[in-house]
């Protein structure tokens, strides 16, 4: 039975997909890649503005990136940063890369020069590839801070002394005459020697550096196997039909991006249409032009669509779905957005990079009520999961914070996750992967419950719990509580240093348009409802644009108590 317009059902849909992947063949990421190419090389696989490449287009760009790579020094193995915004050349250095054996370590290009520069000290990369310029930032200057001389023969430095060589992409600004141009790498040829040694589906594929929204970043390291798993669970959990074209800002240096955009779209065969950066405006009129079967988002950026004052994007139904992670959204907001963008399917998830980014997912049949009270259940990945688990792609349980005893369904607890998507650990930080990967489990250090039916929901983090008069809570129950009041549109609860408490909550508040509320009805709110020692003694009002976020939309909390703790 098919929906209207013409779109089948998501069972249908999903069915398809198996029927398409038989069995699963743990491959390298771009021998996937080139299997979808071999059998689809005429249909679109990345979309911008000025530009589409077909799957066919993209398979000899990367043979030739590959080719140039190895040409210029990049070997199996070797390290190479990528610091780029989401320009196609991004993704063809993903599979080039691969190809070559090297590990693709792409950098957050919102960084500071020191963060940039301790993630390439850190990750002992031999190659950095990067834009010229991007939104104002002048990559190179900063480099000319970071290496000096790095154009003119000076590389390896004191500083970063693995570092041998600059790849540098034409995006604006000026480029440097004595370093290599990206654009020169396809002249070296456009096939690798016969006998490079290959990347194997249990080699490293890729290290994500964690977004830091509690302090300094550490490389994850995942396998090519790992990668293509979860970016297959991603595309079957949705029920991605065949050619589906994805619509997305989030940044591809993160593994949201990297698995639920375009892994997920490449094993559907379909497209990607990567924003350089989010602009309400861009999306709608990308909506219009672009014509995708799925946006997906992170909450803030759904915020911030709904309160645009344009009219709602014309499409001709393919806009199916909508995918919105990263946070919890309430019901008004998945509803305001399913009225103004016209989707018939709203899908969330949850994960962290250590387990392979969304280890957690909805079905598109789940309807709006389950995404804005669970984030959904184990994904399901198929033959590409635990068989002995009906596919799904982890196994999930509850265990005391404290002690570590695993805890009845229904109990709230630490998260803890095992299965073929989690990563390897955190590249040469043995203690801390001691800490996070103990026998096979990944402690997540996020607080929920199992519901029945795999069916996971959210309480807090672990580090976000607030120790306020001896008592423990978690913020989110009391944020759930503020986004209930018509005038809030976001809540934010972080605890701040107190001589007297330890802790005290300080709630940083965002208004809906055109509404207002003083502190002293949200502290009427808080006494009718909540125990003394989890209300709010600070509430703060703030704008939308001037929470700090990671690129990927997710709120830095530890910088709020910063700021609460600044001016208190």
């Amino acid at each position: 039975m098919s929906t209207r317009m013409g779109v089948a059902a998501p069972s249908e849909r999903r069915a398809e997909l198996e029927r398409r992947y038989p069995e699963w063949v743990p491959r390298a990421i771009h021998e996937w890649f080139e299997t979808v190419a071999d059998e689809s090389p005429s249909r679109d696989f990345v979309v911008t503005d000025d530009r589409t490449i077909s799957y066919e287009e993209m398979s000899r760009w990367v043979e030739e990136v590959a080719a140039g790579l190895m040409a210029s020094g990049v070997g199996f193995g070797d390290h190479v940063a990528v610091l780029m915004a989401n320009h196609p050349e991004i993704i063809a250095l993903k599979y080039a890369l691969s190809k070559v054996g090297a590990v693709f370590v792409p950098l957050n290009y919102g960084s500071s020069a020191d963060d940039i520069s301790y993630i390439l000290r850190q990750s002992e990369s031999t190659f950095l590839v990067t834009m010229s310029e991007y939104k104002g930032t002048d990559y190179l200057a900063m480099l000319d801070r970071i290496a000096p001389g790095w154009d003119s023969g000076q590389l390896p430095c004191s500083d970063l002394p693995a570092l041998q060589s600059v790849i540098q992409l034409d995006t604006g600004g000026t480029l440097r005459a004595g370093a290599a141009r990206f654009e020169d790498l396809s002249q070296h040829g456009s096939r690798l020697p016969p006998d490079s040694r290959r990347a194997g589906p249990d080699d490293i594929s890729i290290i994500f550096y964690t977004s830091g929204t509690t302090g300094r970043p550490k490389g994850v390291m995942w396998t090519h196997d790992q990668d293509a798993r979860v970016g297959f669970g991603g595309a079957l959990s949705r029920a991605f039909g065949t050619h589906w074209r994805v619509l997305s800002a989030l940044p591809l240096f993160h593994a949201f991006a990297n698995n639920e955009v375009l892994n997920a779209a490449m094993f559907a065969h379909g497209a990607v249409i990567p924003r350089l950066s989010f602009d309400p405006d861009d999306i709608f009129t990308s909506i219009e032009r672009h014509q995708p079967n799925e946006l997906v988002t992170v909450p803030t950026m759904i915020v911030a669509l709904c309160e645009e004052s344009r009219s709602a994007p014309s499409h001709d139904g393919s806009l199916v779905g909508l995918m919105c992670a990263g946070a919890t959204a309430p019901v008004w907001l998945w509803e305001r957005a399913i009225a103004l963008l016209g989707v018939r399917e709203v899908t969330t998830g949850y994960g962290m990079t250590e387990t392979g980014g969304g280890q957690v997912m909805s079905r598109p049949e789940n309807g709006v009520d389950h995404v804005a009270s669970t984030v959904g259940r184990i994904k399901y990945a198929g033959v590409a999961g635990l068989l002995d688990r009906g596919g799904l792609v982890a196994e999930m349980r509850v265990v005391d914070p404290t002690t570590g005893e695993e805890l009845p369904e229904g109990s709230a607890g630490e998260l803890i996750s095992r299965g073929p998507t989690n990563a390897r650990g955190y590249w040469n930080k043995p203690e801390e992967t001691a800490e996070t990967f103990r026998n096979g489990w990944v402690h997540t250090g996020d607080l929920g419950k199992m519901l029945p039916g795999d069916v996971v929901v959210l309480t807090g983090r672990k580090k976000e719990l607030i120790r306020s008069g001896g008592e423990n809570y978690a913020p989110k129950e009391v944020e759930d509580l503020l986004t209930s009041h018509p005038a809030i549109s976001q809540a934010f609860v972080v605890g701040v240093p107190d001589v007297k408490w330890g802790e005290i909550g300080c709630a940083w508040l965002v208004l809906r348009d055109g509404f207002e509320v003083s502190e002293e009805e949200i502290n009427a709110l808080c006494r009718e409802n909540l125990a003394g020692f989890k209300r709010p003694r600070q509430v703060r009002f703030i704008s939308s644009e001037l929470l700090p976020r990671t690129p990927t939309g997710k709120i830095q909390k530890f910088k709020l108590s910063a700021m609460a703790d600044t001016n208190a």
